[in-house]
């Protein structure tokens, strides 16, 4: 398996917050995701995937996040496996995010 680059929510709150081209994408399950999520951040599923490879610049940087942070890890390779240059894999996922302060 490829090298996958992590980032603490801290370091994924600055990014969102300086740049512009930085997408948070949900992994998590359609019923998770839709009780709760973090605003702004993109759902993505075996449904719309390859919508979202095919519709997104593979500049754009990706912070992918899951439950716990394991998932999110294999998500972030395949996608870099796909053609975007910068992945990173949220530490804690969706748990961390919300223990660490919610939005």
């Amino acid at each position: 398996m490829m090298n996958v680059n992590r980032i603490s929510t801290d370091q994924a709150r600055e990014m969102l917050r300086a740049r512009v081209d930085v997408l948070l994408v949900d992994i998590r399950d359609s019923h998770s995701y839709g009780a709760a999520h973090i605003p702004g951040s993109t759902h993505l599923s075996e449904q719309n995937l390859e919508q979202f490879i095919k519709e997104t610049d593979s500049d754009t940087a990706l912070i992918v996040m899951c439950y716990h942070g394991i998932s999110s890890q294999s998500a972030s390779a395949y996608l870099s496996s796909r053609g975007f240059t910068e992945t990173y894999s949220l530490d804690g996922g969706f748990e961390a995010w919300q223990r660490s302060g919610g939005e």
